[in-house]
């Protein structure tokens, strides 16, 4: 799975095909990935969705249609939504992703589809990617979504961790504790400005309503040299727990 996720974002281009999805489109696909994860009948392959094993949805390669790859562990009832919806920009975050995927039972992952030029989803209504997260956070799932800023952007910190535009909860405060035990500089949000990073203009966050949402930058040098490091300091505050 990890060199089919390197290989998705590394398709991703500023000038790669894409088309926005229609209101029809969009709003098959919030009924298409209902069905697909309740296990039902579905029809994402008639919106350009490659379905494997029941448990991945990834747009066809070179397709206009970039609307994403979804992953679902069957292995456990549905418990976070891992989320990186700029993979190609936001280096390695979809690795990142993977692990954090890989160690919670039951997670699903979102990994955007296109560029972010082409693309942004977190800043996006109208996308494939914000109507299925939007879906899942109605179902009460608690979200992480991973970004990334350059070391230079905020010399004094490692990680900057938000709510968005909610209040921190006990799982958003659990994170920053398990990350700073772990040796990271971290920057919250909710006590201290942070350089433009807090994610207050995110509309997963906005859109979560009630259910937690994680909002996570990580520095360059993390995402290249950390990352199994800040994987277990966020397993381990357990982002599936209220």
């Amino acid at each position: 799975m990890e060199a089919f996720l390197r290989d998705f974002a590394a398709a991703q281009s500023s000038r790669q095909r894409y088309r926005r999805a229609t209101a029809d489109e969009l709003a098959a696909a919030e009924a298409g990935f209902a069905a697909f994860l309740d296990r039902a009948p579905h029809h994402l392959g008639e919106l350009g969705f490659s379905v494997r094993d029941g448990s991945l949805a990834v747009q066809e390669p070179g397709s206009e249609r970039a609307w994403g790859l979804y992953v679902i562990d069957r292995s456990a009832p549905p418990s976070l939504v891992v989320e990186a919806p700029h993979a190609s920009s936001d280096l390695r975050t979809e690795l990142i992703g993977l692990e954090l995927f890989r160690r919670t039972p039951g997670a699903i992952l979102a990994v955007g589809g296109a560029h972010r030029r082409r693309e942004d989803p977190a800043h996006d209504t109208g996308t494939v990617f914000h109507v299925v997260t939007t879906l899942l956070a109605r179902r009460g799932l608690p979200q992480v979504q991973l970004h990334g800023f350059n070391d230079t952007t905020l010399s004094s910190a490692d990680v900057v961790l938000s709510a968005g535009a909610a209040e921190a909860g006990d799982a958003v405060r659990r994170a920053a504790d398990r990350l700073a035990a772990a040796g990271f500089r971290v920057c919250r949000a909710w006590d201290e400005p942070c350089r433009g990073l807090a994610g207050t203009t995110n509309v997963q966050g906005r859109a979560a309503g009630g259910s937690p949402f994680l909002h996570v930058e990580l520095n360059r040098t993390v995402r290249e040299d950390r990352r199994d490091e800040v994987v277990r300091a966020l397993a381990e505050a357990d982002l599936a727990k209220p």
